[in-house]
């Protein structure tokens, strides 16, 4: 019989073993720091000799140690398998993630969001999450469509924001009565849309970024207050959306 941390872990690989557990797995020095940052639960922690080449492996061991958390030492080539990076450093975590609800926002008045409405591509949505945490905006909210939050692609892209940031899976029905309550401005995203002029944006804006070829396609396009585009140089046709979110993001958020 199979050892049972093992396929606990080969099932979170799974989006349906992540839902039906309501576990992610963190691999890597940084993720697990973050892990340990953010106070979250571990459920079971697999400790190679490689995380113990590094200082930087040596303290993160130490921090989980101290932290009592449940630690399973394993070999490098044992945890290469179980791992889906191709190196993993030593250490991967299986972590009770905090669920984000859209009451976890915050709601300043100069509060500025990101609305992620079919961005397929884990990996951008977790570039888009690390640079909302980075640039001071109050949240994101991914729509259905959009890549999962807790995929390992996604947190690793993350660099771990996701563990400390609101990242908020919801429904669109659910965020426009949220987005009408706070008095929250919806900006649309599109090629064909003003000019984006940081300067005139209102206070409390949530920009909508849709799929790279589909663009926006939530209700969210029509009931936005305004539609803008970045202005690109002749010839070049468009922005990869973790880059837009970046540029509208440091606009909103810039003066703040």
């Amino acid at each position: 019989m199979g050892h049972p941390l093992h396929t606990m872990i080969r099932d979170l690989h799974r989006r349906r073993g992540r839902e039906r557990r309501g576990l992610v797995l963190a691999e890597g020095v940084r993720l697990v720091e973050e892990v340990v940052a953010a106070g979250l639960e571990a459920k079971a922690v697999l400790v190679s000799p490689a995380l113990r080449g590094t200082e930087r492996g040596r303290a993160l061991e130490a921090a989980l140690r101290g932290r009592g958390l449940p630690i399973e030492d394993t070999t490098d080539d044992d945890l290469a398998k179980l791992a889906a990076t191709e190196h993993p450093q030593g250490v991967l975590a299986v972590v009770r993630p905090r669920v984000w609800t859209l009451a976890d926002l915050g709601t300043g008045a100069d509060a500025a969001y990101l609305v992620l409405d079919g961005v397929q591509d884990p990996g951008n949505v977790g570039t888009i999450v690390r640079t909302a945490q980075a640039l001071g905006a109050a949240g994101v909210m991914a729509l259905p469509g959009t890549a999962e939050l807790g995929n390992p692609k996604t947190l690793r892209a993350s660099m771990g924001a996701l563990f400390r940031f609101p990242g908020v899976a919801t429904a669109e029905a659910d965020l426009v009565t949220w987005l009408a309550e706070h008095r929250v401005t919806v900006v649309a995203t599109a090629l064909d849309g003003a000019r984006f002029e940081p300067a005139r944006l209102p206070r409390k804006v949530a920009f909508v970024l849709g799929n790279e070829g589909a663009g926006v396609a939530s209700g969210l396009a029509r009931s936005a207050g305004l539609t803008l585009a970045i202005p690109l140089a002749p010839g070049a046709e468009s922005l990869n959306v973790a880059v837009a979110a970046g540029i509208f993001l440091y606009g909103a958020c810039r003066d703040r």
